[in-house]
């Protein structure tokens, strides 16, 4: 009787996804790929830095559903085919009150300066600066326009950089829970948040460092674009905070309106009757930069924590993921490409599991033994496994402010049976087999043998991912023992350490890549995109065991769902679906 029950819900559960589910996504996906609007001939592109921004665009065929967001790569990618585009006049940027991601920031600044080199105006606005997080990489952004304004009421609280980290060590001891990690080495820090009550010195040193290195290159970047002294703006900002007409009379901004008053001047600027665009609008008309020419550049993107396996592939919005097994074969499937002659692989990632890392970096390793360059474009961060995937490129850009390195590994459990204990609850293991088959059991802490293997094992990682680094960055060995030990450097840094070769972004990466392929700088190319991205009748087509060309002429044909014809297109493609699957299936039944 269960498995009756069972049954009739997973049959009800098919039919709702089926009859409600299905034409809703597919009337929504027509309605997002009919024809789409041209931009007007006096076009001002709106880009708001308020709402949150990715690395890269999200690889789900869905993640419209999960509600709009711009990348970084597709701001880069849209300015550069609006500095060419003579409907495009001027751009108007809203700043975020607070801190946005450095490395994302340099990369926008930089597009931001190609896009006034191109002879168009500028105009930023911000609502105020807070003291929260990077708002220093923020105003930077700001600085790099033609003109920044401010609201004013608004206050300018830019005072430096400041960053805080919760500890746990007392309240796990308080309540009886036991972080038991090994990590390698001292400044592998992720752990010290578990096992710590404070900054250790390590700790402290290498985060001050960092941050220090991001503060400076953000003044020095902003010192540049306002025309004045980098020591001259660091004093000047230090001795804040000020209020709007403060700011305007240290020239820390240019002028105080409203964010009505700088649409209106960037609408003069650009000329009679001029319309305001939402860059995420204008990005959707242009389309991704495919360039032209007879050779192509592999753009191969990956985001976020490194996984083994493929991943869930293509939900509704959802985060972002490096998957191995999707990642190396985008590689491979770049090598096969006759027309691809280098690949820029985009990292932006924290680190994540050794043995994807081992298995995406075997992936580079080929794209070079087959002859096709490989340039490493950091964004956000590569680190630690973000790093061990980068290390044997032939060449390595970031961003001044990139957090890199990270050259360590940690590992470790919880252990909880006395926390749960105090409620009440009992926690207890049974294993068969080895001393070590329940080394992970969150029951007890190691024992001395159990220890000393996962100690051995955290001793192999390291030395493999100090041999990757050597041999990939032509380094001996003793000096990357010197500059690894888990630190975290900014690109800055790692310039100076062998780390990375050159600083800057995916256009420069662009360009070494061609470079490298002996491709002439002054010569177009063809832009690839590796893994293809899924377009939603492919993934419908997955989903639901459907053709895309059926998907898509079910939309073309019925218009709306409710539509009596479409309904019966519908039941003809669940027919054949069964059919293909070898089901009996009974007769169609005319609607009544």
């Amino acid at each position: 009787m269960k498995q009756f029950f069972l049954t009739v819900l997973g049959v009800f559960t098919g039919l709702i996804l089926f009859v409600v589910v299905l034409p809703i996504v597919l009337i929504t996906i027509a309605m997002a790929t009919a024809s789409k609007p041209t931009a007007p001939s006096n076009t001002v592109l709106e880009l708001d830095l308020r709402q949150s921004v990715s690395d890269q665009a999200s690889s789900s065929p869905f993640s419209a559903f999960g509600g709009s967001s711009l990348s970084t790569l597709q701001i880069v990618d849209t300015l550069a085919q609006a500095e060419k585009d003579g409907r495009v006049k001027s751009l108007l940027v809203r700043l975020p009150e607070g801190g946005i991601n450095p490395a994302t920031a340099d990369e926008i600044r930089q597009a931001i300066r190609r896009f006034r080199a191109a002879g168009k105006p500028v105009i930023a606005h911000s609502q105020g600066f807070q003291p929260i997080g990077t708002a220093i990489s923020s105003y930077m952004l700001g600085a790099a326009a033609s003109e920044l304004w401010m609201q004013n009421t608004a206050s300018f609280q830019v005072a430096g950089f400041a960053a805080d980290d919760v500890f746990l060590a007392r309240a796990f001891e308080r309540y009886g829970v036991r972080a038991d990690f090994e990590q390698r080495y001292e400044y592998k820090n992720a752990v010290n948040q578990y096992t710590q009550s404070d900054f250790t010195g390590p700790h402290r040193e290498a985060m001050t460092a960092w941050m220090t290195s991001i503060y400076d290159s953000a003044i020095g970047n902003a010192a540049g674009d306002r025309r004045v002294e980098p020591a001259a703006l660091k004093t000047t900002i230090e001795a804040g905070p000020y209020s709007a007409q403060q700011a305007l009379a240290l020239k820390l901004v240019d002028k105080i309106g409203q964010a009505e008053d700088a649409e209106a001047e960037a609408k003069r600027r650009a000329g009679n009757r001029a319309e305001i665009v939402e860059f995420g609008d204008y990005a959707s008309i242009q389309g991704e930069r495919k360039g032209s020419g007879r050779d192509a550049i592999a753009i191969v993107g990956g985001e976020g924590a490194i996984l083994t396996g493929r991943g869930g592939g293509g939900g509704f919005g959802g985060g972002s993921s490096i998957h191995s097994d999707v990642t190396a074969k985008a590689i491979y499937d770049a090598i096969d490409d006759k027309a691809v002659k280098a690949i820029v692989f985009r990292v932006s990632s924290p680190g994540g599991s050794p043995e994807a890392s081992e298995q995406i970096l075997a992936a580079v390793r080929a794209a070079r033994k087959a002859g096709k360059p490989v340039v490493v474009s950091m964004g956000e961060y590569a680190a630690s496994g973000g790093y061990w995937i980068s290390s044997e490129a032939d060449w390595i850009v970031a961003q001044p402010s990139t957090l890199t390195g990270s050259i360590g590994v940690y590992g470790g459990k919880f252990v909880v049976a006395d926390a749960l204990a105090r409620f009440g609850v009992d926690l207890r293991g049974i294993s068969v087999g080895g001393d070590y088959a329940d080394a992970f059991s969150p029951t007890q802490t190691f024992t001395a043998p159990q220890r000393a293997a996962f100690a051995a094992s955290m001793d192999r990682t390291y030395d493999e991912f100090i041999t990757r680094v050597a041999t990939g960055r032509h380094l001996p060995p003793a000096r990357v023992r010197e500059i690894a030990r888990g630190r975290v450097w900014t690109g800055a840094q790692g310039k100076g350490l062998g780390l990375v070769d050159e600083l800057g972004g995916v256009t420069e990466a662009v360009a070494k890549a061609k470079a490298l392929a002996q491709i002439p700088a002054d010569r177009d190319v063809r832009f690839k995109r590796f893994p293809t991205p899924q377009s939603p009748w492919e993934a419908l087509s997955k989903a639901f065991g459907v053709s895309s060309e059926a998907a898509h002429a079910l939309v073309a044909i019925g218009g709306v769902m409710a539509d009596p014809q479409a309904q019966v297109l519908l039941g003809r493609v669940q027919t054949e679906r069964l059919r293909g699957q070898g089901a009996v299936v009974l007769a169609d039944q005319p609607l009544n």
